[in-house]
């Protein structure tokens, strides 16, 4: 059973968007297995999107993702990267196909409500900044 980090965003954490998503993601048989309430501060924002630090764009990325709460969760199931990230859709929701989280719930290509792991290196790396082996309940 594949592992992945998911997060919802601040944006869609403020308009009320939380449940439809977990239940979005149940529905297509993806297992919780860990899930927190959180703001993220500048130190995890900077350990989770290490990759992008000095990118013309971080800074913005970094104010919104500390705007407000955001949800961290462990989801599970066969193939549950590309599942999710399916589920997901494009970053850009006016991309995204009719019916992703993205298109549904997203405001914008920066405010897009979800953030997925897109590998298995990336999954385990993220899962560990947000969660230690006790709270996933596999």
């Amino acid at each position: 059973m594949e592992k992945t980090l998911v997060l919802i965003k601040p944006d869609a954490f403020k308009s009320h968007h939380t449940g439809d998503i977990i239940k979005r993601y149940e529905d297509e048989g993806l297992q919780l297995l860990a899930m927190r309430m959180m703001m993220m501060t500048k130190a995890v924002a900077a350990k989770h999107y290490e990759e992008h630090i000095g990118r013309p764009y971080y800074a913005e990325l970094e104010s919104f993702m500390t705007s407000g709460p955001i949800v961290a969760m462990v989801l599970a199931g066969d193939n549950a990267i590309a599942k999710v990230r399916e589920l997901n859709g494009k970053t850009d929701p006016k991309e995204a196909a009719p019916g992703t989280i993205r298109q549904l719930y997203a405001e914008s290509k920066g405010c897009n409500a979800v953030h997925a792991s897109d590998s298995p290196v990336s999954a385990e790396r993220e899962i560990h900044i947000f969660f230690n082996e006790a709270e996933i309940f596999d």
